[in-house]
């Protein structure tokens, strides 16, 4: 049983059905009857793979005069068997009704029963009874003209109905066979040639993990500024307690990069890199069998031959996204030319994947190595340095005078600070500084006489660190400070030289 599930997977049920047919499950170990696998209901789809979208209006009420605002598009839209039903149906109505108008005229002047009179000029010459005069519309209305039935002078009355009929059949004939002729031509017939892969594939490529599947074009002729598109639907709730049934996400398949403009003549490979924006950041192997989601994939393009926008779509449910699988290579060089071998065109086979969500690998890298989490954050970080910098440059000019001509330099707070900063910005963490510089750091309250006049001392202790350990930078400026030591007071001169022996 196992076995069964983890070669079919978890949306096969086994069921066992009995040699006689009687279709009634068994249990138990050892050989019994024979297993067969029954596939589980699949759940409602918003988009079929074929591009339908599975939405039905009610409720309209009054709403459903709207269509007949709009005949025209109306008719296109109804299926085949409607279109025809109608198209039948109008010139079979339109024909009656004007042979009926010419029976009447024929009946009311008495032309039925004069007809055969030889001096008598009837309206319409020929006509007796009503199929005679359905015979004189058809050949007027398809121009064909006989002869043997025509219209005399006599008969204003007739004159004036066959010019309705001329404009009433220019009409019909312009919004019935309109209405087929655009029916005919529309491209949605052209996206049957565009193919979709049966499944999507999760896998690493370029070292992220990433949400690709398959297009094609079985034309030769091109698809003109072909564009792709993808969304997300997905219920979800607000934090406010709103549901949001399908609701709709967009998925980035390279619209900042223009990859999503495609140059459709071979089979091409759609990917969705899955970062932190993504809305599969989250996602991992084990959590989409428990996930309820729809990408619906979206290809638009002119149609070179017409000129007319085609849009082809599909769409794949959370069953049919392959977790650590890859599409085969379809395209091969040949003598000359390239060859597509649509035969692998749906065939995917399994690379090695990690089986957790970017956000699952983000959060172990982070604890194996607590260092990179400053590296992330790298300019953030840099942000709040200058910021720190800049008031410390405000620190420095507060400094009494005296403790300012004991450095030698007045900025010398600022540079000192600035290198302990670059130092902290390389190391990404205080353990690089010095044990006193950690101290400082971490007791709260120091003042900024205090926090100078340590740094001072701890640059003066011979025990802490030699001047020739220190950087270049601090090496010249206590060269300075010595320099400056010939103008100090007298006290200060032998406090230093005591400190130093």
């Amino acid at each position: 049983m196992s076995a069964i599930r983890r070669k079919f997977g978890d949306d096969y049920q086994v069921v066992t059905t009995s040699s006689s047919g009687s279709g009634l499950p068994t249990h138990g170990p050892g050989p019994g009857p024979q297993q067969q696998l029954v596939p589980k209901k699949k759940r409602q789809r918003f988009v079929d793979k074929n591009g339908r979208c599975n939405v039905q209006h009610g409720n309209l009420g009054s709403e459903t005069s709207r269509y007949l605002s709009d005949l025209f598009t109306t008719l296109v839209d109804l299926k085949w068997r409607w279109n025809l039903f109608i198209f039948i149906l109008t010139y079979t109505v339109a024909w009656l009704f004007m042979a009926s108008m010419w029976w009447v005229i024929a009946y009311t002047r008495g032309d039925l029963n004069k007809a055969h009179v030889g001096n008598y000029t009837p309206c319409v010459a020929n006509v007796y009874n009503f199929p005679s005069a359905f015979l004189f519309f058809i050949e007027t209305e398809a121009t064909i003209g006989y002869g043997y039935r025509y219209i005399t002078d006599k008969c204003p009355e007739g004159i004036i109905l066959f010019l309705f009929q001329s404009i009433l059949g220019s009409i019909v004939d312009a919004f019935l066979i309109g209405c087929m002729f655009i029916k005919m031509s529309q491209p949605k017939k052209r996206a049957e040639t565009l193919m979709f892969s049966e499944h999507a594939v999760i896998s690493m490529r370029d070292g992220k993990l990433t949400l690709m599947f398959r297009v094609g074009n079985l034309r030769n002729s091109h698809m003109v500024s072909a564009q792709i598109r993808c969304k997300l639907l997905k219920s979800r709730q607000t934090p406010e307690g709103e549901f949001l049934p399908l609701d709709q996400l967009e998925l980035d398949v390279g619209f900042s990069t223009g990859a999503d403009q495609l140059f459709l003549v071979s089979p091409l490979t759609i990917c969705h890199v899955i970062d932190a924006k993504s809305p599969f950041y989250d996602l991992s192997q084990r959590s989409m069998q428990t996930e309820q989601f729809e990408i619906v994939v979206i290809l638009e393009g002119i149609v070179e031959t017409t000129g007319m926008t085609c849009q082809a779509r599909t769409s794949y449910t959370e069953d049919e996204v392959l977790w650590g699988h890859r599409f085969f290579p379809v395209i091969s060089l040949e003598e000359g030319f390239f060859k597509v071998d649509y035969s692998q065109f749906h065939a995917t086979f399994e690379v090695p994947t990690p089986p957790y969500s970017v956000k699952e690998q983000e959060e172990m890298l982070l604890m194996s190595s607590p260092l990179i989490a400053p590296a992330i954050t790298n300019s953030k970080e840099r942000h709040n340095s200058v910021e720190c910098l800049d008031g410390l440059d405000d620190i420095s000019t507060k400094l009494p005078s005296k403790l300012q001509k004991i450095t030698g330099r007045e900025d010398f707070p600022k540079k000192l600070l600035r290198m302990s900063s670059t130092t902290s910005e390389k190391a990404y963490s205080l353990g690089d500084l010095p044990m006193k510089l950690q101290r400082i750091s971490s007791v709260p309250g120091n003042s900024e006489e205090k926090l100078v006049s340590k740094t001072t001392k701890m640059l003066s202790d011979p025990m802490s660190q030699s001047v020739a350990d220190l950087p270049p930078k601090l090496q010249k400026m206590a060269g300075g400070a010595a320099r400056m030591e010939g103008n100090l007071p007298a006290k200060l001169r032998k406090m230093n030289s005591d400190r130093f022996t």
